[in-house]
């Protein structure tokens, strides 16, 4: 299992974009680690890892980039097609499961919106987050958040073109390059590579994470599923080979600033936290009139006003 080259610009023959031409020289320095993470656009426990992703960037972000893959799980895909009585019971079944997630993990999930769509095949925003990363990593990464926000906490269907251009729209992309690049053979060819890399990394379940450190011809280790916080800082020591000092403390504001829009147990996760703590300091922002709060199915969204 070894590192691909991602550190180019653009591989138009892959379709793969490297860094963000609007990124700070210092931005650009190459970081020691690159991580994989393995994802599918419907799947509830890649959500629900949102807010230690969140806190390994803000205190380890130095260390590493993130790389983005879709896994391409077709058989999930056809499923979608399914028209049949069996079909039914799989969307309550999946429902139940979100609801489930949502329960144990703090992330909101509202799997009724399995029950009050018509599903198509989910190839299509599959396909859209590699348009989106055509525009840069950045612009990627506010795409997959805002199609995350429409599906889970607003029960709209990621499977419809309309859907997915609302929310590049709201991840500020530029919409004519976004329409153009979701019929593009260069997206296409992105999500092909996802694919292929997937099954050559023996990737099946979702979320998986890979951490590769600057040798490309070292292996990496893989991580399926979530573990304890302590577990990925355990890795990034192994494969820095050395103990990474965690970045200065940042504010609550500062975050929220930076994210804009987090679940309570974002907030609680990133600043070790209980619930009832991070809500405190949260409601305490919104007396001061820079946070407006957003009910969920489950519990809270916050949104930063500034």
């Amino acid at each position: 299992m070894n590192q691909k080259d991602t550190h180019s610009t653009c591989d138009i023959q892959l379709g793969v974009c490297g860094l963000d031409p609007e990124q700070s020289l210092s931005e650009k320095r190459p970081k020691p680690i690159e991580l994989y993470t393995f994802i599918d656009p419907l799947c509830a426990d890649c959500w629900a890892f949102e807010p230690m992703l969140k806190r390994l960037q803000v205190e380890y972000g130095n260390y590493f980039r993130i790389r983005t893959l879709v896994a391409g799980r077709l058989q999930a895909w056809n499923a979608c097609k399914n028209t049949t009585k069996g079909l039914v019971s799989k969307k309550r079944e999946i429902a139940t499961i979100w609801e489930d997630i949502a329960t144990k993990t703090g992330m909101s999930c509202d799997g009724d919106v399995w029950l009050e769509n018509e599903w198509h095949s989910p190839y299509l925003a599959s396909l859209a987050i590699k348009a989106a990363e055509l525009q840069g990593p950045k612009a990627g990464t506010r795409f997959l958040r805002k199609m995350r926000e429409a599906l889970f906490l607003n029960k709209q269907n990621i499977t419809k073109e309309q859907v997915l251009i609302d929310c590049a729209k709201k991840a500020f992309l530029d919409l004519d390059e976004f329409k153009n690049d979701l019929s593009s053979k260069t997206a296409t060819k992105a999500l092909q590579h996802d694919i292929k890399t997937t099954n050559e990394m023996g990737v099946d379940i979702v979320p998986t994470f890979v951490f590769f450190n600057a040798n490309v011809e070292d292996d990496g280790i893989k991580v399926t599923g979530n573990y304890p916080y302590k577990v990925y800082v355990q890795i990034l020591e192994e494969m820095l080979g050395f103990k990474p000092e965690p970045a200065v403390a940042v504010t609550l504001e500062g975050f929220l600033k930076r994210y804009e829009f987090v679940a309570t147990i974002e907030v609680s996760v990133v600043f070790s936290l209980t619930v009832e703590e991070a809500e405190k300091q949260l409601k305490a922002l919104v007396l001061q009139q820079k946070v407006e709060a957003v009910p969920v199915k489950y519990g809270m969204f916050w949104r930063y006003l500034g």
